[in-house]
């Protein structure tokens, strides 16, 4: 019998730090990163953008994504750490995702 393989991240997390290095990214190359398929990817980031993580900015005829790392993390046995602990844990340069964000808020596009 085959055992089941099992990792700590969620495709929610890795989707999240991969947007959090990549913020131009396509659906089909975190698809082809993450291990699954662009229509889990298109309900991850639907999920991640309803949930206020992301935000997704139209450029041209791609997307970029500014993330929200000082969001508290959803499960109540971690919602006393922001996202931004986790992002920093898995390689993400936080001050980077803090500059981008205030570039975003300084070109006056919603």
């Amino acid at each position: 019998m085959k055992r089941r393989e099992w990792t700590f991240l969620t495709n929610h997390g890795r989707v999240l730090a991969y947007l959090a290095k990549h913020p131009r990214a396509t659906a089909r190359e975190i698809a082809q990163e993450v291990g699954v398929t662009e229509r889990a990817i298109q309900k991850v980031i639907f999920d991640l953008d309803r949930g206020g993580y992301i935000v997704r900015h139209r450029e041209g005829r791609g997307n970029r994504y500014t993330i929200h790392p000082e969001l508290p993390m959803r499960h109540r046995l971690e919602r006393e750490h922001a996202v931004g602990k986790l992002l920093l844990a898995l390689g993400c340069d936080l001050q980077k995702l803090a500059q981008r964000a205030r570039n975003k808020a300084c070109d006056g596009k919603p």
